[in-house]
């Protein structure tokens, strides 16, 4: 074995574990260095694994779907020599294996099953993966784009079991169906666990006014828009962010058993919904030293990749606070959002909507309609308290109601 070189799972990878998504080469198959021979997919992105070294693809340990702790072995090259030997004869009990029949295109188990489930033949879909490989994104599409009525059935596709029968009251029946959770939702559904169980959660709301945000985006968005950026009220609230920081630094921060580790850099993660896939949070680094201008055109690039599922793990990496904008489904209120372990806190911008309000003018009071959202502010408990929650909050809000009308 000393001939053989490990493929192992990236040691920094986003995530504490990661799930075999797609294997690119098969044994026996040249490789060179630096080559994409796998791709990994956690809870936050999914990567590819390069070649470590020039070679053959000799041994396959992990199949798809396996998980892998960071470090893991995934498959071993060899010499172009040693390497088809050892694909032509594989050792006995060896866990290796050449995914797919030779010759045959290759497609992830993603992919597979959205072809049984579609009844769309992956061959006919223009790939927009790396390589022109189709992507499950791709079937989707495809299937999304099919017109109504005209569902393609494939010759050879297997029967369908019939719907599982659960008792329910009275004698009657129900019909279910299972839908198996993909390695992204297994590793949301950890993650999201481990935070509850790990910080105690405690959540503060506040009202704010968007009426001087409305009026510059008003008066600059086409300025931006000429110039490739779409100013989103998201970049917004991700400056408002900053602000909030430089007055209450603690927010920006991370517990640990015998200090609070507050950081210089603030890197603000943003949640991206990914339809029925999830969700993924991109983070836009240094947000401290961005001008307006350059926060809104950061969030559209990480935006527009991450639903394009052409983020790195560089992009999803190092984010010390999170914002989550569940108001752009509908909801005017979620409570407790879950922190992003290992942060302090995470924030909730409810629906903007207009809503009367009470404001004095020149010692009068008046009703007025007004552009409005719920803000929301979810803390670890134990390294921040209800005061630096609401002084965070009470400088977030004040940022955005009184926006310079001017300010780029």
């Amino acid at each position: 074995m000393g001939d053989l070189i490990d493929i192992n799972a990236p040691i920094e990878q986003e995530g504490t574990k990661a799930v075999v998504r797609n294997w690119l080469k098969k044994i026996g198959e040249s490789v060179k260095s630096g080559d994409p021979l796998v791709e990994l997919e956690t809870d936050k992105v999914t990567q590819e694994v390069p070649a470590p070294a020039d070679g053959i693809l000799t041994e396959i340990l992990m199949e798809n779907g396996a998980q892998a702790m960071p470090g893991a072995v995934l498959g071993r090259i060899g010499s172009e020599t040693l390497g088809r030997e050892q694909a032509a004869v594989p050792p006995q009990g060896s866990a290796s294996r050449t995914p797919g029949d030779a010759g045959a295109p290759h497609f992830s188990p993603a992919v597979r099953h959205a072809a049984e489930e579609y009844g769309i033949d992956p061959t006919t879909i223009a790939g927009t993966g790396r390589d022109g490989r189709v992507t499950r994104t791709d079937m989707d599409r495809a299937f999304a784009q099919r017109p109504e009525g005209r569902a393609p059935v494939p010759e050879a596709r297997p029967t369908q079991p019939p719907p599982r029968m659960e008792p329910a009251e009275k004698g009657t029946l129900l019909r279910s169906r299972k839908i198996a959770h993909s390695g992204m939702r297994s590793s949301i559904a950890a993650h999201m666990l481990s935070s509850v169980t790990t910080a105690p959660h405690v959540t503060a709301v506040f009202e704010a006014d968007f009426s001087a945000v409305m009026r510059h985006r008003n008066a600059h968005k086409a300025k931006l828009a000429a110039e490739g950026i779409t100013l989103s009220y998201t970049a917004y609230i991700v400056s408002a962010c900053v602000a909030a920081m430089r007055a209450v630094p603690e927010v920006n921060s991370r517990w640990h058993e015998d200090a609070l580790e507050v950081f210089d850099e603030i890197n603000i993660g943003v949640g991206t919904a990914l339809g029925d896939k999830g969700l993924i949070v991109p983070v836009i680094h240094q947000a401290q030293d961005l001008p307006f201008a350059g926060i809104a055109a950061k969030l559209q690039d990480l935006t527009a990749r991450a639903r394009a599922n052409a983020l790195g793990p560089d992009d999803v990496r190092g984010g010390t606070f999170t914002i989550s904008n569940h108001g752009v489904s509908g909801s005017l209120l979620a409570t407790p959002i879950i922190i992003n372990q290992p942060q302090s806190a995470i924030l909730g911008i409810g629906k903007l909507e207009k809503r009367v309000v009470v404001r004095e003018i020149d010692g009068v009071d008046t009703i007025q309609v007004r552009p409005m959202a719920y803000v929301s502010l979810t803390i670890d408990h134990r390294a921040l308290d209800g005061h630096q929650t609401n002084m965070w909050l009470t400088h977030f809000v004040q940022a955005l109601e009184t926006w310079p009308h001017e300010r780029m």
